[in-house]
């Protein structure tokens, strides 16, 4: 019996490591998505947050991210409805972060992964949702014992 590929929603902060790092675990949950191993989902709000980081920062890499959302089979989810916005905004006092927040909730993936620890990392109230939360090597490390079941 094939077990359910894992769903990941990607933070704007783990997209932009995977951009600067090869050898990061960022970038290795790219890696994983692209053997087809995992499911990679950002939302459209992520999405455009990150190109104008890029835009600000590293606009060479804009061409870097694309390649890597095709080889990797990354999932667009769509713009968060009221009901996942107005969810959000009661966990996340911080617009930007609360709407990347609804559009993971939308998605409803197995994991939300991020570098952020202030908004979503260390946030104890997050721990009602019903995804686990945590960083690049959170979830490899996860997906190791994972390999062994």
């Amino acid at each position: 019996m094939q077990q359910r590929k894992p769903e990941i929603f990607l933070d704007t902060s783990v997209i932009i490591a995977a951009l600067f790092s090869e050898t990061g675990g960022a970038r290795m949950l790219f890696r994983l998505g692209e053997a087809g191993v995992v499911t990679l989902v950002v939302g459209k709000i992520t999405l455009q947050e990150a190109d104008q980081v890029l835009l600000r920062k590293a606009p060479d890499l804009r061409v870097l991210l694309a390649q890597l959302l095709d080889t990797a089979q990354v999932k667009i989810g769509d713009l968060p409805t009221k009901k996942y916005l107005a969810q959000a905004n009661a966990f996340l006092d911080y617009a930007p972060d609360a709407q990347v927040l609804a559009e993971a909730m939308q998605a409803a993936p197995d994991w939300f992964v991020s570098h952020d620890c202030e908004h979503f990392l260390d946030n104890p109230g997050l721990a009602k949702l019903p995804f686990q939360i945590g960083s690049p090597g959170d979830i490899l490390a996860w997906f190791r014992t994972q390999l062994w079941i």
